[in-house]
Parts: structure tokens; sequence; C-alpha cells
């Protein structure tokens, strides 16, 4: 946990991930209520064109929150939002950043705006976004 006001371009400490497994999607997908075959069926991947699954964008959105309830307990998080960039593929590793852009005094309120990424091992970027966090 994140203790105090982090510095303006601090880099949190990240989150690597395990290797994205084909029973990690199928969980998931029981889990989400997202049963998209393009996520689980290599036929359904092949037809459209892939060599083989890749992750729900929400997978990524969710590693990303684990990261910052790491860091941050969570009724500290004024917001989230993330735009998907690119498809983690099945067996990729992706790591979770955050890096502070601003600090500000928001109501009375010491907030700290982060910069949010998920990147795999050969630079890609999947996930971008910012999260608001009150901080002291």
């Amino acid at each position: 946990m994140i203790t105090g006001a982090p510095a303006i371009g601090a880099h949190l400490p990240s989150l690597e991930i395990d290797p994205i497994s084909r029973t990690t999607l199928a969980l998931f997908a029981g889990a989400s209520g997202d049963h998209n075959p393009i996520h689980v069926d290599l036929d359904v991947a092949h037809s459209a064109g892939l060599d083989d699954v890749f992750a729900h964008g929400m997978l990524s959105m969710a590693y990303l929150g684990r990261l910052l309830t790491d860091l941050f307990p969570q009724q500290q998080l004024r917001s989230y939002r993330v735009r998907f960039a690119a498809i983690t593929p099945v067996h990729a590793r992706p790591t979770c950043t955050a890096t502070v852009a601003s600090i500000d005094d928001t109501d009375g309120e010491k907030q700290a705006t982060l910069d949010l990424e998920v990147t795999l091992a050969d630079g890609t970027v999947t996930l971008q976004g910012s999260a608001v966090v009150a901080v002291q």
C-alpha cells in the first residue's frame, strides 16, 4: 500500500501477471458472463483470421484494478477509466503500471491522478487509462 502522497512523475510498483492460460480465459468467461467464443474456441479464432484465442479486454482491466487496490485502499479510489488499445494473446505476460501524473486539491481532498497501462513483454500496450485516488 502507498502511504502518503506520492511524488508527481513517480512510477508506482508494478503488477506482473503470470502468462495468460486457456484455463484463465475459461474461468474468466464463467466469472464475468462473457462467453464470446473468440476467447476460448480456437476454431472460432481461426475463422476470424486469428492464429489463436485472446484474452477478454475486461480481464486486463480487472488486473489493472487489482494493481490499484494493491496500491491504495479501495475506499480511496475516486475514478477509473480505460481505453482498450490492442489484444492480449493467450500465453502473453501482461504488466500493469501506474505513474503519478498530477496531484490536486479537489473539494478539500488531496487527489492523485494516475496514468495507467497494461503492457506485454514485446512492448505492446494493450490498455491505457487513468485513475484518481485520494492521498494524504
